[in-house]
This record gives structure tokens, sequence and C-alpha cells, in this order.
């Protein structure tokens, strides 16, 4: 099961809590009502982001998450189709969805397993 991702304010009050008031993981886990993975996993994201009690004035909501939760970048395993291509060459006569197929799989072998249905 996935991690809980915590809210921006209580990121601050993880920070907070841990900087200023000396409490452990549990029991600011404890007074968040999350839980203690939680907590920890939030320290060492700040860790690591270099963040530190008390955090930037200029640091807003956005660019907290932002530093805490940077998005993965997203590298496609294979060629992606040109579905648009597909669309306009099925247009023409005897053109058909395995002909483009066949095609597609002969231009790149490790490609995906199936061009779905394509409207």
């Amino acid at each position: 099961m996935a991690q809980a991702r915590l809210s921006v304010r209580k990121i601050r009050d993880v920070l907070r809590l841990k900087n200023e008031a000396h409490l452990s993981d549990r029991q600011i886990a404890a007074v968040l009502g999350s839980a203690r993975s939680t907590v920890q996993e939030c320290l060492k994201r700040a860790r690591l982001a270099g963040l530190s009690w008390p955090l930037p004035a200029e640091l807003d909501d956005v660019e907290l998450s932002a530093r805490l939760y940077p998005r993965a970048e997203i590298v496609p395993r294979y060629p992606t189709p040109d579905f648009a291509a597909i669309q306009a060459e099925l247009a023409h006569k005897g053109v058909t969805r395995m002909l483009l197929w066949q095609e597609y799989k002969a231009r790149h072998p490790d490609g995906c397993l199936a061009i779905l249905a394509i409207a």
C-alpha cells in the first residue's frame, strides 16, 4: 500500500515540532494523527531537499510541496504510435489496422504490444 502524503500544513507542523518542541517521530505522529513512517519520510525528504525549520519566508506551499515531492520524469518504454497519423492513414482505401500495426512493428520491434481500438 502506498504511503500517505502529508498536507503542506502538516509538513510545516512536522518540521516545527521536530525542531522547536524536540518531539520524537512517534510523538509527532500521535499529535498529527499520522503514521510514524509518514513523519519519518517527511523528515527524510526535507533533509534531502536541504530544508529545515524555520522555513524561508519566501517559500510558499506550492514551492514547498514541489521541493519535497518533485515530479518524476516519465520516460516511455517504447516509441508511442502517432495516433493522429494512424487515423489519417485509416481514411485511405485498403489501409487496415493490421497493416499499420505490422508497419509499426517492423520499425519498432520492441514497441508496444498492441494498438488498441482507434475510433
